[in-house]
């Protein structure tokens, strides 16, 4: 949980990287309708990422499922890799939007939907693996955020502005924020409960 918030940190420092130059440089003083979207994506992104990563109480599950925690060590990794992504994949943008980069706007779109997307779905993956139970509630979950993350690629693709695109990428984990936050959480609550009723 410290090595995610860590490596959150590089969502913030991609944010900051991104938005330097957009917002004036040395004097601070351009601030644009691009350099907004960059930095309310960023911070809105990284945000929603933590918040869905402390929604699952992995500490409760690996309680009663010790000998699972090599699996739920080892599957960070691609867990890490999406945070740094978004981190990358933000910086990506800013390069864009100061015309410094030779890709095009759906590349850069998906310069950060992709990551995003891996982040969210392993957040899940770990949750089912560890609980050894699969959710159809999850799995609504999962599919919304999917049509977040394709809208704003499509949207690119339509000819959509990159930074309307990276603002409906922001949204992508508050599919789980706002799940979690109305009938999830007492979902989970039943299905910690299931796991303690049953031999280790």
């Amino acid at each position: 949980s410290l090595f995610a918030i860590i490596v959150l940190g590089e969502s913030v420092v991609g944010t900051a990287a991104s938005s330097g130059d957009l917002l004036g440089g040395a004097d601070g003083t351009r601030w644009t309708g691009d350099a907004l979207a960059v930095v309310v994506a960023g911070v809105g992104l990284t945000f929603g990422m933590w918040w869905v990563y402390f929604a699952t109480p992995f500490g409760d599950v690996l309680v009663h499922r010790r000998r699972r925690g090599y699996l739920f060590g080892y599957g960070h990794i691609p867990v890490f890799i999406g945070i740094a992504g978004v981190g990358a994949g933000l910086h990506v943008a800013g390069l864009y939007m100061e015309h410094h980069a030779r890709i095009g706007g759906t590349a850069v779109v998906l310069s950060l939907a992709l990551p995003a997307g891996l982040y969210l779905l392993m957040v899940y993956v770990l949750h089912t693996l560890l609980l050894s139970a699969t959710d159809r509630f999850h799995l609504l979950l999962i599919v919304l955020t999917l049509v977040v993350l394709t809208a704003a690629v499509l949207l690119s693709v339509a000819g959509g502005s990159v930074a309307v695109c990276l603002l409906v990428v922001m949204l992508a984990p508050f599919v789980t924020v706002t799940g979690y936050e109305t009938i999830g959480y007492g979902h989970q609550q039943q299905m910690l409960k299931e796991l303690r009723s049953r031999p280790q």
